[in-house]
């Protein structure tokens, strides 16, 4: 969907509240600015949680049940697809 927005004298443009909501963004959400040959690009930009790779498989381990079986690959892909249809790596802060 597209949608129009203006900037202000100051360069400031407005990301209209619909659009906001959609893409979940907040007060506060750093932007990634892409120039591009037709315009600009704007996009949440990527930020590592600061966790080390061990600290986050201890808790993805904590809430994962034991099993004695495998996990499939398509039961993982729901699984993150579940993650992110609930907010993204911020679901569980």
């Amino acid at each position: 969907m597209n949608a129009y927005t203006k900037m202000s004298e100051k360069g400031q443009v407005v990301i209209p509240k619909d659009v906001r909501d959609r893409l979940r963004m907040a007060s506060g959400d750093r932007l990634e600015v892409v120039e591009r040959s037709d315009g600009v690009l704007l996009r949440k930009a990527f930020e590592r949680s600061g966790e080390s790779f061990e600290a986050i498989t201890a808790r993805i381990r904590a809430r994962v049940q034991t099993a004695t079986r495998t996990t499939s690959i398509a039961e993982m892909n729901d699984a993150v697809s579940e993650m992110w249809a609930q907010g993204g790596p911020r679901w569980d802060q």
